[in-house]
């Protein structure tokens, strides 16, 4: 049976997120608040946690799930060929709405599904949030919602959807409402943004060159945009999940 906590509670609110830590070193789901909305939260390094994650949400391998990090220094991590525009980004956007694509370590153990050698990262503007990144690394996390729903904003709104597969719910209240995350993709030449959100193209193109918007084209066509169409994100995002 899922269990419910609310982390709004400061008399447990320690015993929540240890419990919280403890469900995912398990291989199972979580559903936790962040900034945007709420996300179903998995195991980034359990490829069977991740397929869980993908059936609850009744998703396949085609639409892998974005990673969330506690700081932006895990970036290095998991992603290979960070650049100084990518560092950019993370140091004025992170903690933040905005979700990075990359290209993914080649050398880690982990199967977030058919990412093409991608992963989506973003670190959440969320403390209960970053509490439980803290304690467990890496997670994938997708919003907390049955495919072709709308993202829950309340975690009533996500327990609805998700129900028995998800064995904790962590509650903090209403989400801010902010929408799902801006997505840009740094693996494409010119770098582009994939999903418009709460931040804006002009704040992105200040630190990022050449950059191109949502449905924009490469002057030359001859050199097309890499990295996966825009229409659900790139390999490890999706139009509808936190990220």
């Amino acid at each position: 049976m899922s269990r419910h906590y609310d982390l709004r509670s400061s008399e447990v609110h320690d015993l929540v997120i240890a419990e919280a830590a403890r469900v995912i070193e398990d291989g199972k789901l979580i559903v936790l608040p962040t900034d945007t909305v709420y996300g179903v939260a998995a195991d980034a390094f359990s490829p069977e946690a991740v397929e869980r994650l993908l059936e609850a949400k009744g998703r396949d391998r085609t639409m892998p799930p974005p990673v969330l990090i506690a700081r932006p220094e895990t970036l290095m991590g998991i992603a290979e060929g960070v650049d100084a525009a990518t560092m950019a980004l993370t140091a004025e956007f992170w903690p933040g709405a905005l979700t990075i694509i990359c290209r993914a370590q080649p050398m880690l153990d982990w199967d977030l599904g058919d990412t093409h050698g991608t992963v989506a990262v973003r670190m959440p503007d969320h403390e209960p949030a970053l509490e439980v990144l803290r304690r467990t690394g890496p997670l994938a996390v997708s919003s907390a919602n049955a495919h072709g729903q709308p993202a829950a904003l309340t975690v009533e709104d996500a327990e609805q959807m998700l129900g028995e597969t998800i064995e904790v719910y962590l509650d903090s209240g209403p989400a801010a409402g902010k929408g799902a995350s801006t997505i840009i993709d740094m693996t494409a030449q010119p770098p582009r943004v994939v999903r418009s959100g709460p931040i804006s193209y002009a704040a992105l193109a200040e630190h990022v060159p050449n950059l191109l918007d949502v449905g924009q084209e490469p002057e030359d066509p001859e050199v097309p945009a890499e990295g996966a169409a825009a229409d659900e994100a790139p390999a490890s995002g999706e139009a509808d999940r936190d990220g």
